[in-house]
């Protein structure tokens, strides 16, 4: 099926070539966990902080279960901020 993976600030560098503005439409299995799509674009996982389905936050604990994730819907990931 068919989601939108948005990856935010240094992340974005492991989108696909095509990609524009962050984001990417890209084909993932129904089943797949969001732990998996994180290893899949090898996002080392302490770098995934902020991890949003369609806005909603998905905390690290509940991020191997096989996520109901449906077609059309977006994935956000954010790596963590720091700043003075």
């Amino acid at each position: 099926m068919q989601i939108t993976l948005k990856l935010y600030a240094h992340l974005g560098d492991l989108l696909p070539a095509n990609s524009k503005q962050n984001k990417a439409e890209i084909e993932v299995p129904e089943s797949i966990s969001l732990n998996e799509l994180i290893d899949r674009f090898q996002i080392p996982r302490p770098m995934a902080h902020l991890v949003l389905v369609n806005g909603l936050f998905v905390c690290d604990r509940d991020r191997d279960q096989p996520f109901a994730l449906k077609p059309k819907d977006a994935v956000a990931i954010w790596p963590p901020v720091a700043g003075g």
